[in-house]
């Protein structure tokens, strides 16, 4: 299933296939390609060149990792997310030094996830990122330390039949992909409100 964005304005096909299903096939991911992905995130801008990110991942060839981070999942993203052959953490190094914040880890975990994300889809793979989990269970069960904070669950793997979903979460599958207007969140020169910055359109 693909579900390419409708753009108003000319972007690479890489971002117009990129989409966050919830229906994985069980086929695992050839390791290869695993590592491509990370190799992505690691050049990924980072301020002062901290490259603040770390991921835990799990594969369901080894289902006690994998389950530990099924429980670490909000209920609703359990459901479908138990199907995807990769599960992961991505995790935000919160200090530079010792006493000294990191104002922009998690700015740049974000960065990371998202060169990950582009290149999972130019390999034929889709990802889902979750901001429903409990953090400090996963804290507890992937052994994060002090000083290091989870950010992000991300399920990955290669796109399945959305058929095989719960009734309420296989209709969401199938809806279409909306985003506001460009407009509306791009200012020239001041901030504007937004509702005055819509009347523009």
């Amino acid at each position: 299933m693909e579900k390419p964005a409708i753009t108003r304005y000319q972007i690479h096909e890489v971002l117009r296939k990129r989409w966050s299903p919830r229906a994985f096939a069980a086929r695992p991911v050839e390791e290869e390609k695993l590592w491509s992905l990370f190799e992505a995130a690691r050049w990924a801008p980072s301020g002062g060149n901290q490259q603040p990110w770390y991921f835990v991942m799990a594969t369901a060839a080894n289902p006690e990792e994998h389950q530990c981070i099924v429980d670490v999942l909000g209920p609703r993203n359990q459901v479908w997310a138990r199907g995807a052959p990769v599960l992961m953490i991505a995790v935000a190094k919160t200090e530079r030094q010792p006493g000294m914040p990191n104002r922009w880890a998690w700015y740049d975990v974000g960065q990371a996830v998202a060169h990950l994300s582009v290149q999972a889809t130019a390999e034929g793979l889709a990802l889902r990122q979750m901001g429903g989990f409990d953090a400090d269970k996963a804290r507890e069960c992937l052994g994060i330390p002090p000083g290091f904070e989870p950010v992000v669950a991300i399920a990955l793997g290669y796109p399945g039949d959305p058929e095989r979903l719960p009734e309420d979460i296989r209709a969401r599958e199938y809806e279409a992909r909306s985003r506001k207007p460009v407009e509306s969140f791009v200012f020239r020169g001041r901030w504007r409100p937004e509702s005055e910055n819509e009347n523009r359109n």
